[in-house]
């Protein structure tokens, strides 16, 4: 399945895509010989960053495993921009840290002690999770590749070339910028930010600058004056014209940005303009030469869209506490890149809808829920891709999440539930501790949403006792229908859940009350408040002696 060619998942489509457009580029066939398929990636670590981000990393990581069951070579490479100035003061961190707007991410100490560098604890904050969500990817440093002189050679073509990357500039904008399109780390004060470059001498290859004091809004230079070579990490250049750079330097066959980066005349405009006349290098996908593509839409949370300087909706790496690592990498590989995903985990059902596709989706992969041939071609190649870690050979034990909720709730211990569920037959009483990992998962995290995040209306506590104020709720014919609900859980040892189910109308009918009202006046008994779930798979759960002890206290 994984090597069908009518495969209908957007990953795959995008992979064939990219084989198909490097026959068609010399260039890009010569680096994709040496290097295979590069899916490249690239984040600036300014702070927490955000699940918005991880939509990319999912989107690269599926493609660059689409490409490899293709039979192609093909990774997924991150990089940490950590030659980037810290721009914007970070609302998490103290005052203090106000000193080093201007500098490199990389150069600036760590919030927290273990790690190199600011860049180096907000990168790992995310790529520590990787695992977590399937993720396979190289990580680099693009300082580090400045560094290692990677980018020399792009450097001199830049500079050698800044007249013409002004006229791209004035082309797209109708302004000429007064830069020759690097920024030196002053050799004084450490920052790069508040540099200008205003002479370059072609033959020695050695850069005259300023440090401005006020080049920018929220960083003052020093005001030093001088001059060096531009090479081996003495600077960097500017985004749009770096994004250009990276592609020859790094040999990118794809990479995918979110939409707001591929507006007619935005960073990727640019950065294809110079990467086409500057580099004579192709774009990557989904671009071309004269082309722009579309970047993916971006993931918002409760609608409102997330960012990592602000600090703004949920964090990567806080994620899997709002939903599973797995659930969500599921979300995203089974939504179109183009299609916008709005989320909310919190105050609303949308984690338990999510689970439940997730659960059907699985249950058409082994073949236990039956799906047109299309429906399981797609249903499977998703189950594929989001996957994380091996596919199991059968079908995995499953419980609906908001099932896993009720029974936590009803034990209030995970191993309870498990002994409860193997009772009410919802399990095998003979599986082993192997074949209940992710049902075990699944009951924790349940116990985990209901704590912190579940609506109300998904939030129980049994009563011990009926309080006298709920007695007092309870009218004179809903109190005859509970005696007899509860005189038909006498008469039955075992009780089936359909049967109660038509019971609780035959009650109603009987008594000439509205099943509504018979249902209320249940859950006031059972858990105080006028709904529950779904009540005779609740009584069936919570055991007819604790039912039939709450009505005999009325």
């Amino acid at each position: 399945m994984s090597k069908n060619e009518d495969s209908l998942h957007w990953a795959d489509q995008m992979a064939r895509a990219i084989v198909e457009r490097e026959q068609t580029e010399p260039k890009l066939r010569e680096i994709v010989k040496e290097k295979g398929y590069i899916v490249y990636d690239e984040k600036t670590p300014s702070g927490s960053i955000h699940i918005g981000s991880g939509r990319g990393w999912v989107i690269h990581d599926a493609i660059a495993k689409a490409l490899r069951d293709l039979g192609v070579k093909a990774k997924f490479v991150l990089s940490s921009d950590d030659m980037d100035p810290y721009d914007k003061a970070n609302k998490d961190l103290p005052e203090s840290f106000d000193q080093y707007l201007g500098m490199p991410f990389r150069n600036i100490p760590s919030p927290v002690q273990g790690y190199k560098s600011f860049a180096d604890y907000y990168f790992k904050q995310v790529t520590e999770k990787f695992k977590d969500f399937g993720i396979q990817c190289e990580l680099e440093s693009t300082g580090e590749r400045y560094i290692k002189g990677d980018f020399n050679s792009a450097i001199k073509t830049v500079l050698d070339n800044f007249d013409k990357i002004q006229a791209i500039y004035e082309r797209f904008y109708g302004e000429k910028p007064n830069t020759l399109f690097f920024n030196p780390i002053c050799e004084k004060c450490g920052k790069i930010g508040t540099t200008w470059a205003y002479e370059w001498d072609t033959v020695n290859e050695v850069l005259k600058y300023k440090c401005m004091k006020n080049h920018v809004k929220w960083a003052e230079g020093c005001g030093h004056e001088g001059e060096m070579s531009p090479y081996n990490g003495n600077g960097k250049l500017p985004w749009k014209v770096e994004w250009a750079a990276k592609w020859p330097t790094v040999g990118a066959a794809c990479e995918l940005a979110g939409k707001d980066h591929f507006t007619h005349g935005g960073s990727r405009s640019i950065a294809i303009a110079i990467a086409d006349e500057i580099f004579d290098f192709p774009p990557p996908y989904p671009s071309t030469r004269k082309n722009i593509g579309k970047g993916y839409e971006f993931f918002t949370v409760g609608g409102k869209k997330m960012s990592t300087s602000k600090g703004a909706g949920i964090g990567f790496a806080e994620a899997t506490e709002y939903a599973p690592a797995h659930i969500l990498r599921y979300l995203l590989v089974s939504t179109r890149p183009h299609a916008v995903i709005d989320f909310d985990p919190v105050n609303k059902n949308d984690l338990i809808l999510l689970h439940e596709r997730f659960d059907k989706t699985e249950r058409i992969y082994f073949g236990v829920e039956e799906a047109s041939d299309s429906e399981v071609a797609k249903n499977k190649r998703i189950y594929e891709l989001s996957h994380v870690g091996k596919i199991p050979s059968k079908m995995p034990i499953q419980i609906p999440f908001s099932f896993a909720a009720i029974i936590i709730q009803v034990v209030l211990d995970v191993d309870k539930a498990i002994e409860l569920l193997k009772k009410l037959k919802h399990i095998p009483k003979d599986a082993e501790k192997h074949d209940l990992k992710e049902l075990i998962e699944r009951l924790k995290f349940a116990e985990n949403w209901v704590k912190e995040f579940a609506p109300e209306q998904y939030v129980f506590k049994i009563n011990e006792k009926v309080p006298d104020d709920v007695k007092a709720k309870i009218e004179p014919k809903q109190l005859e229908c509970l005696f007899k609900v509860k005189a038909y859980l006498k008469e039955h040892d075992e009780v089936d859940e359909k049967l109660l189910y038509d019971q609780f109308y035959n009650i109603a009918r009987s008594v000439d009350i509205n099943p509504a009202e018979l249902f209320r006046a249940a859950y006031y008994v059972l858990i105080g408040k006028e709904k529950g779930p779904k009540l005779a798979n609740f009584i069936v759960t919570l055991g007819k002696e604790k039912v039939i002890e709450l009505i005999e206290q009325l």
